[in-house]
């Protein structure tokens, strides 16, 4: 019999044709998979993308993962989800020792009802509306040399990386155009966005996912946000800065349904 095994996630309905989506924001790990892994929970939270789902509410719809990437990784195919090594997730040794079948097989079976759960969402949207857009939000650290060494270099890390490489962009070009010029114009407030396209990232299973089910009627973009709006090694929380960056995105939001509309 197959371990039962917690995963959590959340899916928030509203009105409108805009899904918000955090997929890594989650750091719950069950109790059945901690007991195998080594890593500590500092390093699980730094490679994780916390505060990502205070964004959502820039979607009409909320989709939000509560457990962590390193039981499962939603933005990954269900056969690679789990992590079977370092090299798979940024030098970190995750495991103690191997995860047993019956949990790997839990994961993939959970992996796979998410997927449904948001396809059924999905689905639903388009009896109602022609067109939908899905914001895919993260984050990525540019200090993983330590908490006291230059950050990576800007030129290759820029504030938004909008991720494009999985768009039909003969269709959704003006879409795409639409949210960067408004992250663009909008700023952070004080702060100046230099945002580009596939520089850092250029799009995860989801997006794919969504791009491939759905392309004509539906165009899935990831979002990666450069931590500067936290200590990405103690976790503390730049509130002023994360706040202006949520304005941002509600601002490419509200460009996204105009473009829609």
């Amino acid at each position: 019999m197959t371990t039962p095994v917690q995963v959590s996630w959340e899916i928030v309905r509203g009105q409108g044709p805009l899904v918000a989506v955090a997929l890594h924001a989650g750091h719950r790990v069950d109790p059945a998979v901690e007991r195998y892994m080594r890593i500590s929970e500092g390093d699980r939270g730094r490679e994780e993308d916390p505060y990502t789902d205070r964004w959502t509410p820039a979607g009409d719809h909320q989709v939000v993962v509560h457990t962590s990437r390193f039981q499962m990784d939603m933005n990954r195919p269900h056969e690679l989800a789990i992590y079977s090594g370092p090299e798979q997730a940024w030098g970190l040794d995750v495991w103690r020792e191997p995860l047993p079948d019956e949990l790997c097989a839990a994961a993939i079976v959970h992996h796979d009802r998410f997927y449904g759960a948001v396809q059924a969402l999905l689905d639903e949207l388009l009896q109602t509306h022609d067109r939908l857009v899905v914001f895919d939000l993260h984050s990525y650290c540019h200090r993983r040399a330590g908490p006291d060494a230059p950050a990576d270099d800007p030129a290759l890390n820029p504030d938004i990386n909008l991720c494009t490489r999985t768009i039909e962009m003969a269709r959704w070009r003006g879409l795409v155009d639409r949210v960067e010029a408004a992250l663009r114009a909008h700023g952070a407030g004080r702060f100046a966005l230099d945002v580009r396209r596939d520089v850092k990232f250029t799009g995860g299973r989801f997006v794919q996912w969504v791009n491939d089910a759905y392309g004509d009627r539906a165009c899935g973009l990831q979002i990666e946000v450069k931590k500067t709006f936290m200590d990405e090694w103690t976790g503390a929380l730049d509130t002023e800065r994360h706040a202006a960056i949520g304005d941002a995105i509600h601002a490419a939001a509200d460009a996204a349904r105009g473009w829609l509309y």
